[in-house]
């Protein structure tokens, strides 16, 4: 049973990186781009799709979320974990969508701070939890960084091309993490589901003292 459950994870893993197809080879492409702190400036270089897409690669308070929430994803196994794959892009296009609209919301930094920490911790607990849990996080993470990308756009951005990239690479990083998450998983040794969630614990840790400081800083202004 215990081989079947392997190789059951195993083919859900390759299914899932197999489904990223191109997007997946562009989103490595991205990653291993050197100068990833100048892609901020690579509208008149690239074009707002690839500005878009290389937005949230250059923000670590964005890309290591994406990373955790795929970690979560695979403890809950590759059934589930699919659904992850279709609604947090999604989120991050209507988040984006919302930026064009809505002015910002007072209430983000914290609430993006505090589903970090959550998802840190539901990592570091290796929870099972129901799948709509695992979406209000998904959902969650999406509008808030979706919002956030969106709002950097300026005035002379093609709104449609750099929302696509950000929509593109979300999908992208999401599906590849969650793939390399689960294949990791399935592998020998049970020291595997440690090692990720003693990650997670230190996510949790890094979100609960950032939240502190947002509160901190509140209580003092």
């Amino acid at each position: 049973m215990t081989r079947l459950a392997r190789r059951a994870g195993l083919a859900g893993a390759v299914a899932l990186v197999r489904r990223a197809g191109s997007v997946g080879a562009l989103a490595l492409v991205f990653a291993l781009t050197p100068g990833l702190a100048h892609a901020h400036l690579v509208d008149t270089r690239l074009g707002d799709f690839y500005s878009g897409a290389l937005h949230p690669l250059t923000d670590f308070e964005q890309v290591l979320p994406w990373l955790t929430l795929a970690v979560l994803a695979a403890f809950q196994g590759p059934r589930t974990a699919r659904w992850v794959v279709l609604v947090f892009p999604l989120a991050l296009a209507v988040g984006g969508v919302l930026s064009l609209v809505l002015p910002p919301p007072p209430f983000a930094p914290v609430a993006g701070v505090t589903l970090v920490a959550l998802t840190g911790l539901a990592v570091a607990a290796q929870l099972r939890l129901p799948l709509a849990a695992l979406l209000v996080l998904a959902v969650g993470l999406g509008l808030l960084d979706g919002y956030q990308n969106g709002a950097a756009m300026v005035a002379t951005t093609d709104q449609f091309l750099f929302l696509s990239g950000v929509t593109v690479i979300g999908y992208a990083f999401v599906t590849l993490a969650l793939g390399c998450a689960i294949a990791f998983l399935a592998g020998v040794g049970g020291w595997r589901p440690i090692a990720l969630r003693a990650a997670g614990s230190w996510v949790a840790a890094v979100g609960i003292m950032v939240l502190g400081l947002h509160l901190v800083s509140r209580g003092v202004g």
